[in-house]
């Protein structure tokens, strides 16, 4: 099951690739738009969840038979899920945009609870299932208000019609920011995150930190970006702050975690406030979106490189997750310490990593757009984040091991790792080929919006 999903991964990606440059619509109702729309904005966040998928693969295969949880269900979960996140980039409709948000969410209900019958996977599961499906009655009941505000779910003729609908659409707007807050665990919507991502098998963990985070962006920004641009003077202030809450939040609490996977939670909820940064800004800066995506695609290689360090160190019992466990991790494996420390420098912002670059966009993006506190703000809360982040490498390579144990990294795990750190430093020393495909995609979907 894993190869064959390797193998249509692939296949799928060339496609993707193949497509680059095409701007294209299907399913179109009579005398209507295109629900579904083909454009570089939709393909290179495609590519985003393919990639995604790929790396979550390559450290899933040794970590579920580690695990006993070795099913073929999670490979076709997965791709399940993987597809509504394709769904919800190409989406045209708010419709669309609903039910690609359920396809892609009850496949990962499902995962969370995978480790079935640990009693801290199935309460991930059933909280993650519960606050989901509060959250999708918010989008869905302000998918209905901006239906009734402008007579229609299409986005395009949403975004000829929202700026004379009134309250209504404006009140449909702020209950769709809720839902898909929650999609992607910004505050004050993140409750859930710590604790799927603590009781949630590692490897799923993984896949939601990039992989759903990445999709609630994609629906955000088709919806706020192009079809509510007229409403802007009210979301865009009601952004700014939510990134600020997120950052502060994400990375303060962050401080007080023992266990790396709850660090990590928390610290998927504050590069979500960074990515926030970029859509907030992208209304009066040219490169606030671009940074946007730019950002969503470093997080991939950086997250997951990470993760696949961390699948291989934990234990088949559930142990070796706490940051305590990473003690002289650099006498037991020096190749993979080296590899976490580089992967920790890159979520710090530091550079030659892909995580300074995309870091550096946003602030660039931000300022730009005369949103110079939020700016202030996200690098006082980068520097906090040093400490948590700085914190396992100090562990890594200051202390002496109680396990003078060597750790095997399996191949396939050693796959991700070894992806996720050229990736990662390719971007810090040479983004430029990556920054100038978000700005076609930037460029892309604006075309196809405005019927170009």
């Amino acid at each position: 099951m894993a190869w064959l999903s390797l193998i249509g991964i692939t296949l799928a990606f060339v496609q993707t690739v193949a497509l680059w440059g095409i701007d294209s619509g299907t399913f179109t109702p009579l005398g209507g738009v295109p629900m579904v729309v083909v454009d570089n904005y939709s393909l290179f966040l495609n590519a985003i969840f393919l990639l995604t998928a790929f790396m979550t693969v390559l450290l899933s295969v040794d970590y579920l038979r580690k695990a006993d949880i070795d099913r073929g269900e999670y490979y076709y979960l997965m791709l399940f899920s993987v597809s509504g996140m394709m769904l919800m980039a190409m989406a045209n409709d708010l419709i669309l945009v609903f039910l690609a948000l359920e396809l892609l969410s009850i496949p990962l209900y499902i995962l969370s609870g995978f480790a079935l019958p640990k009693l801290d996977s199935e309460e991930s599961a059933l909280k993650y299932f519960l606050l989901g499906a509060f959250a999708s009655g918010f989008l869905l009941f302000g998918i209905a208000m901006i239906y009734g505000a402008t007579g229609t779910t299409s986005l395009p003729m949403v975004l000829e019609r929202a700026g004379d609908s009134g309250a209504l659409a404006l009140f449909g707007a702020v209950l769709i920011l809720v839902g898909l807050a929650f999609k992607i665990a910004a505050v004050p919507f993140h409750m859930w995150t710590p604790d799927v991502y603590e009781g949630a098998p590692t490897s799923v963990t993984a896949f939601m930190s990039v992989g759903a985070k990445v999709a609630g962006f994609a629906a955000m920004i088709r919806i706020f970006l192009y079809a509510l641009p007229d409403l802007d003077e009210a979301w865009v202030p009601a952004l700014a702050v939510i990134a600020a809450l997120t950052l502060i939040l994400g990375n303060v609490v962050a401080l007080a975690q023992h266990n790396i996977k709850r660090m990590l939670g928390y610290s998927s909820i504050a590069h979500a406030g960074f990515i926030l940064m970029g859509l907030a800004a992208a209304s009066k800066s040219d490169q606030g979106m671009s940074a946007a995506l730019f950002y969503m695609f470093a997080y991939v290689f950086t997250n997951l490189g990470a993760f696949a360090i961390i699948v291989t160190v934990e234990r088949r019992d559930g142990q070796g997750v706490n940051i305590e466990d990473y003690k002289g991790f650099y006498k037991r494996s020096p190749l993979l310490a080296l590899a976490l420390a580089f992967f920790m420098l890159s979520l710090t912002g530091i550079p030659p990593t892909g995580g300074f670059t995309a870091k550096f966009g946003v602030f660039g993006a931000v300022i730009q757009a005369d949103m110079t506190w939020l700016a202030i703000v996200a690098v006082i809360t980068s520097i906090i984040s040093a400490y948590f982040y700085l914190r396992v490498v100090y562990y890594s390579f200051m202390f002496d091991s109680l396990d003078s144990t060597q750790i095997r990294i399996p191949a396939f795990a050693a796959a991700a790792v070894i992806i996720g750190v050229l990736i990662t430093f390719l971007l810090g020393v040479y983004p430029n080929p990556v920054i100038e495909l978000a700005r076609e995609a930037v460029f892309s979907s604006v075309q196809v919006l405005a019927g170009g």
